[in-house]
């Protein structure tokens, strides 16, 4: 380690059974430096931050940290700590019902809290020095989120934190309140702390951190200093896609929509909910398959969520076959013969204790109403018949759903919305984490639906199946839309870049 560098890690792994979440990764962080940790879902940092808080004890590798001599052990979250590490999470970890100051304080142990007004007065010269719009006596939870990450970062100052880790901590705030946290980070930087920051924004990275280093499928592409990596690379090396070796995607079949005369299956304008979309408009026609695309965090599960009414809309108007519609929930979005199958499968998809049956009817039966249930005879005809369709490898259609392959799941949920006879599907995520071979089974059948003249809304975090898949995408960044491609603009490069921002 050399004087100025605060922690070094060197060679980590670490392995899952069947996952090798970590291969020989190094990671190097210097005093005073903001330093952005980047990489797609699951390039492993999430595993780094993990092992480097004590969460995970690595398989193999060293972390050196300034002021001791010898590689340090840590295997809990209090090792870590002892050691000048802290991290900040996405999530507020402290307690909304106290007061600011017994949060800074609470569980150090040491003899501050014991007395109310030597703690608060400590609380306020921290709460001044760092700049931070509170008072140590007020409640917590009567701060704005981003006055609560303040003082979370205050806590870990506090602790004589030598490096400190936030963890997208910008992800619920809005412009100004983005702003305020990098004004402290800044001023943390001035103080000597090392910061790592893991976000999703590009736009963010470029203009707070001094250095990125890209982690994918677990291994170390690189570290570069900010002024020597424009975005658009940036994102090539997240996605494993060098532009100079990028050649034109070969597409399959996709049905050309005549934008003049197809009619509009489902038109927005200005839509936006509370999951901090920036207002969007977005039309789709019969017979077409168009999708999102951006990095992991751009906004663009949050669109389609809103245009389901998954989440709750609080501005724009909606046309549904060129009429006007109301669609502030989920059933009334269903009752427009519309249909979603969410991003998280196994958190807003299957019912796990649930069999193949049960799961495959509930929709149509909600849509019927549950006090006039299907009988037993009806409900195992739409099972078989979408087992067999979708060749679903089940022992039987009582089988509980949990009991099958993740792909298998996945077939059993796009069953359960063929069923109710949409003529508008968004399928999010709809082929991740399952084999390649129910993978092209789920792209064609998108292709056959559209051909029979479904309109399509398709979100994929891997470009090439996009771009087969697709006659149009929406690209985001930072969640706005900032793009349409389609035509021969529909390119790896034009994505890439477009998602950069026109970067060359």
């Amino acid at each position: 380690m050399t004087e100025n560098t605060v922690l070094e890690m060197r060679g980590i792994c670490k392995e899952f059974p069947g996952v090798k979440a970590l291969q020989g990764v190094d990671f190097t962080l210097n005093k005073g430096e903001i330093h952005a940790l980047m990489g797609e879902n699951g390039a492993g940092k999430s595993t780094l931050i993990k092992v480097l808080t004590g969460v995970y004890e690595k398989d193999g590798g060293d972390i050196f940290i300034s002021g001791k001599d010898k590689p340090i052990m840590i295997k809990s979250p209090q090792d870590a700590q002892n050691n000048g590490i802290s991290t900040v999470y996405q999530e507020i970890t402290l307690c909304p019902n106290l007061s600011v100051a017994e949060n800074m304080y609470i569980g150090r142990g040491n003899n501050v809290i014991q007395n109310w007004k030597k703690m608060n007065a400590a609380a306020n010269k921290i709460l001044q020095d760092l700049d931070i719009p509170a008072k140590a006596t007020q409640q917590l939870g009567s701060c704005s989120i981003a006055v609560q990450q303040m003082v979370a970062i205050a806590r870990a100052v506090d602790m004589d934190c030598k490096v400190l880790i936030l963890d997208e901590p910008t992800s619920s705030l809005d412009e100004q309140e983005v702003e305020k946290l990098f004004v402290l980070m800044r001023d943390l930087k001035k103080k000597g702390v090392g910061i790592i920051f893991v976000t999703h924004f590009l736009e963010q990275v470029y203009e707070v951190c001094d250095k990125i280093t890209v982690l994918r499928d677990g291994k170390l592409v690189g570290a570069y200093d900010i002024e020597e990596l424009p975005r658009v690379q940036l994102v090539s090396k997240m996605l494993g896609k060098e532009m100079d070796d990028l050649s034109d995607v070969v597409r399959g079949y996709v049905p050309n929509v005549d934008t003049e005369l197809t009619p509009i299956v489902f038109e927005a304008k200005d839509l936006v909910s509370n999951a901090g979309i920036s207002p969007f408009d977005f039309v789709i026609r019969k017979g077409e398959v168009n999708g999102f695309t951006g990095l992991l965090g751009s906004g663009r599960s949050e669109c389609v969520r809103a245009i389901f009414g998954a989440d709750r809309v609080l501005g724009g108007t909606v046309m549904k076959d060129e009429k006007p519609a109301k669609i502030r929930k989920p059933i009334d979005a269903m009752k427009l013969k519309m249909a979603y199958l969410p991003e998280d499968r196994k958190m807003d998809g299957i019912i796990a204790d649930l069999s193949v049956r049960e799961n495959i009817i509930i929709a149509l039966q909600v849509l019927k109403g549950f006090f006039r249930p299907f009988s037993k005879a009806e409900q195992e005809k739409f099972a078989d018949e979408y087992i067999k369709l979708l060749e679903i490898k089940t022992a039987s259609r009582e089988t509980p759903i949990k009991a099958l392959s993740g792909g298998n799941q996945q077939k059993v949920i796009l069953a359960r919305w063929l069923l109710t006879n949409p003529d508008y599907l968004i399928l999010d995520e709809p082929t991740r984490g399952i084999d390649i071979g129910t993978k092209v089974e789920i792209q064609r059948l998108v292709v056959k639906l559209a051909s029979k003249g479904m309109a399509v809304t398709f979100i994929s975090s891997e470009t090439d199946e996009m771009l087969r898949t697709c006659s149009r995408l929406i690209v985001m960044r930072d969640r706005k839309v900032v793009g349409e491609l389609k035509g021969e603009d529909l390119t790896q490069n034009k994505v890439m870049s477009t998602i950069a921002g026109g970067d060359k």
